[in-house]
């Protein structure tokens, strides 16, 4: 109990440092562009135009909102962290079927799947839970496009979703959430497992190489798994009555899929991916009117 009780606090408090951060990305992923590109360099030292960064952008919401506007949406998302971590932790502590335990002529590989396989069905159970909070906090942050108050708090968000959209409206974008997310898991493990096991030969600081590896590989996982989530994050606010969730920005995309085919013929399945040195892109012009590019 202790112990889920300091995983709740810590990760509530990283929840919060890391919301000015999630909040710039959304609202680049869905496409808002408040500023102009503007000249400057990149790590290579060369003239380019940029659109803004995170550090500029958010000081352009703190313009607009002021300091207390950069947590928008931090309540719904702090009860998705704290639940979250909760169902997390019970499904882990349910007992495995008799013998399971056993390490007996078990290989590393059999032990690895096993260990991935429980952590999956955790993290599933958790995104399925919490996902409609993260409905509500994409939604709250989106408002700051149109200006909107339909999302004001996480108990009316609640009412509002229910009976605009019904219970399926909590549940916009999981798919793409839940195969990310799994994808992102195995990718992570078995290049951990591979790298571990036939690139690192045994030697004296071999703990700590492992361990390096394991942050590495999860790394490349979530580049490659991005799409995902933004596919994800896209279908959440999509056709929801908010403004950055309709045209210009976003047309009524059918599916996930229709949605991921659109980003893909667009060129922007990394749209959000990085928030320092962006690049302008190629072939578009910035709208000013619209506050982003076509």
């Amino acid at each position: 109990m202790a112990d889920s009780a300091s995983q709740v606090l810590l990760g509530s408090g990283l929840t919060v440092l890391s919301q000015p951060l999630m909040y710039v990305k959304v609202l680049v992923q869905v496409g808002y562009e408040p500023l102009p590109p503007t000249l400057g360099r990149n790590i290579f030292g060369r003239q380019v135009y940029q659109l803004p960064g995170l550090f500029a952008y958010a000081k352009h919401i703190v313009k607009v909102d002021g300091r207390v506007g950069l947590f928008k949406g931090l309540t719904p998302r702090l009860c998705s962290s704290a639940i979250g971590t909760v169902v997390h932790s019970k499904v882990l502590q349910v007992p495995c079927p008799p013998g399971a335990n056993k390490k007996e002529h078990v290989s590393s590989l059999e032990q690895v799947l096993k260990e991935t396989s429980r952590e999956m069905v955790a993290r599933s159970a958790a995104t399925l839970i919490t996902h409609p909070f993260h409905v509500i906090t994409l939604r709250c942050m989106v408002q700051f496009i149109g200006r909107e108050t339909k999302y004001s708090g996480t108990l009316s968000a609640f009412a509002t979703i229910y009976r605009e959209e019904g219970i399926l409206g909590f549940f916009a974008g999981l798919i793409p959430r839940l195969l990310g997310d799994i994808l992102s898991l195995w990718l992570c493990n078995m290049l951990a497992y591979l790298i571990n096991t036939y690139a690192l030969e045994n030697g004296v600081s071999m703990a700590e190489m492992k361990s390096y590896s394991q942050a590495v590989t999860g790394f490349f996982a979530s580049m490659l798994t991005y799409p995902f989530v933004l596919v994800s994050n896209l279908m959440a606010v999509n056709n929801c009555g908010l403004a950055g969730g309709l045209l210009p920005y976003a047309p009524s995309y059918s599916s996930w899929l229709d949605c991921w085919s659109q980003l893909h013929k667009e060129g922007n399945m990394s749209r959000g991916n990085s928030l320092f040195f962006r690049k302008v892109p190629a072939g578009k012009r910035y709208v000013w009117e619209e506050r982003r590019f076509r």
